[in-house]
């Protein structure tokens, strides 16, 4: 998944909980789905600052 995907899903979540009413467990689903791609999301921005740190350092 690309950094772009995992950003345009979790903007549909946010969509889908603020203008949907949601089950209690739905709600908790999305909200799991949502913290893995944000975890997925920093690690792809802490590799990318590494890789520009090393290309900077040499």
């Amino acid at each position: 998944m690309t950094y772009k995907e995992a950003i345009d899903e979790i903007n549909a979540i946010l969509k889908s909980l603020r203008e949907e009413q949601n089950s209690i467990d739905t709600l908790s689903e999305r909200v799991a789905r949502a913290t893995e791609l944000i975890a997925l999301c920093r690690e792809k921005l802490r590799k990318a600052e590494s890789d520009v740190n090393k290309v900077l350092e040499e």
